[in-house]
């Protein structure tokens, strides 16, 4: 029986390959092919981006009350068909994180459509004898936006929605692996947009290069690895584009004696664990307090122990697979390759002969230098390490390149106050972890990117400043 064949979305309907044809996609649980995509060329990304530009001639004149209302429509629209995005995402990823992360994503919408509305600027004054100033705000036009295979409907929703909202029109790839929903999405949107506003193209990173490179986008987002993001800053300072980077974490976790343990072990194994580890902001690398880390990795372990993972049948299941073949190679590359000082204290391995799954790991007796310490590893993997003082946790909570996210668990008032000024991430969690509201800014520091999502920040990165001066006379 022939695989079913995938569309792009292009100009308000599903539309052929002009070019290199169709790759299949894989089910994670089982490593076997479940459909063809399109592997998008220059021609593709061209007539999409050609359908954005005419629609931005006129998306962009509309009110701010046009562009809410659609937003609200979508929102509405999307909440009442999630089950049906659900099996979508879960055919791409193995996963049902879709329907757990569907309240997030309406809000989401929500959001960006009421900031659709709430556009700010300088008041308008004389600055100048004899002439009046004021400050316009405008759309910054197409945006070639570039999403990662972890969150895929999230992260659709995520990116094109502010953008929507503030006037500009969108070609969304998708990662290779999982174009589904972000296909279903833009159907939907079509729904309440006009043609070309939002168009998805699926293709690998090639395909995300021909988009970059293209003269048409004035901006262009990425979600995705510190590698990733370096090659699209390139590509994309060749023509003075825009960008906005959303990239890797090593997010630290600092957990001191005096933390309420049951609570942190709790959302260190939530956080870690949760979608197979594959979030950049995952609680994988815990600093203990050399008072309490021998019984925080006996906790950890024991927790692990508790949980594995499974395909989506497997009601009983914490986690799914990871994505495909070439992360399960990374993650159990990072693990074999430990140093001798390292302690695998449980799992370590691929969990069962078929598909992409990988057993729930607490690894000990790690340094900073390590290898593992260093680079994400985007699966179900915790590291611990001890550390002396509160000096040494921040050293170690800072020395790595990545600066997404952080937490610090302390029943201390005043030191957590301390240390999340002191702590190089965009985000601290203090006794929480993963909390992600639309009015609160989401972005990293140093080789975790710059710009933000969500929040009014994340709004205005897709708008331009004009100054308009009028002569008034004396």
């Amino acid at each position: 029986m022939p695989l079913p064949r995938l569309s792009n979305f292009v100009d308000g309907k599903k539309t052929e390959p002009l070019d290199d044809g169709y790759a299949e996609l894989l089910d994670p649980c089982t490593g076997t092919a479940s459909a063809l995509a399109p592997v998008s060329g220059p021609q593709d990304v061209d007539a999409a981006m050609r359908s954005a530009a005419t629609a931005f001639a006129q998306w962009r004149r509309t009110t701010p009350a046009e562009r809410q209302q659609a937003l609200l429509r979508i929102a509405d629209a999307l909440e009442s068909r999630m089950e049906e995005f659900a099996e979508a995402e879960l055919l791409d990823t193995g996963s049902t994180a879709a329907a757990g992360e569907a309240p997030l994503m309406v809000d989401q919408l929500r959001f960006f459509a009421g900031t659709a509305r709430l556009l700010e600027g300088s008041s308008a004054g004389e600055y100048s004898a004899g002439h009046t100033s004021y400050v316009r705000r405008e759309p910054v036009g197409v945006c070639a936006q570039l999403a990662p295979w972890n969150f895929p409907l999230l992260m659709a929703v995520l990116k094109s929605a502010p953008a929507i909202a503030a006037g500009n029109t969108v070609v969304l790839k998708p990662a290779e692996t999982t174009p589904r929903s972000a296909l279903l999405f833009a159907e939907l949107a079509a729904e309440f947009l006009p043609p070309g506003v939002l168009n998805v193209v699926c293709g690998a990173p090639a395909t995300g290069r021909l988009m970059v490179e293209h003269p048409v986008p004035a901006m262009v987002s990425l979600t995705g690895s510190v590698e990733a993001g370096i090659d699209v800053a390139r590509s994309a300072a060749a023509d003075l584009k825009r960008v906005h980077l959303e990239l890797g974490g090593k997010t630290p976790v600092v957990v001191f004696a005096d933390a309420d343990l049951d609570a942190a072990t709790a959302k260190i194994i939530e956080g870690a664990f949760g979608n197979a580890g594959q979030d950049c902001t995952a609680a994988t690398r815990v600093l203990a307090d050399r008072e309490i880390h021998d019984e925080l990795v006996e906790r950890l372990a024991a927790a692990a122990r508790a949980v594995r993972p499974g395909p989506p049948a497997d009601r009983a299941a914490a986690y799914g697979p990871l994505n495909n073949a070439a992360q399960l190679e990374r993650v159990r590359g990072l693990v074999e390759r430990l140093p001798e000082h390292a302690e695998v204290v449980v799992g370590g391995k691929q969990a069962g002969e078929a598909g992409y799954f990988f057993e729930p790991t607490v690894v000990s007796g790690v340094r900073q230098d390590d290898e593992i310490i260093r680079t994400e590893v985007f699966g179900p993997v915790v590291t611990v390490q001890p550390f002396a003082t509160e000096e040494e946790a921040v050293r170690l909570a800072n020395g790595v390149e990545q600066g997404l996210a952080s937490a610090v668990w302390t029943s201390d008032h005043t030191r957590a106050m301390r240390l999340t000024g002191l702590l190089d991430f965009g985000t601290v969690w203090v006794n929480t972890h993963l909390g992600f509201p639309s009015e609160m800014p989401h972005g990293g520091f140093k080789h975790s990117g710059y710009g933000k999502d969500l929040s009014m920040y994340g709004f205005e990165a897709y708008t331009r400043i004009k100054h308009v001066m009028h002569h008034v006379g004396a």
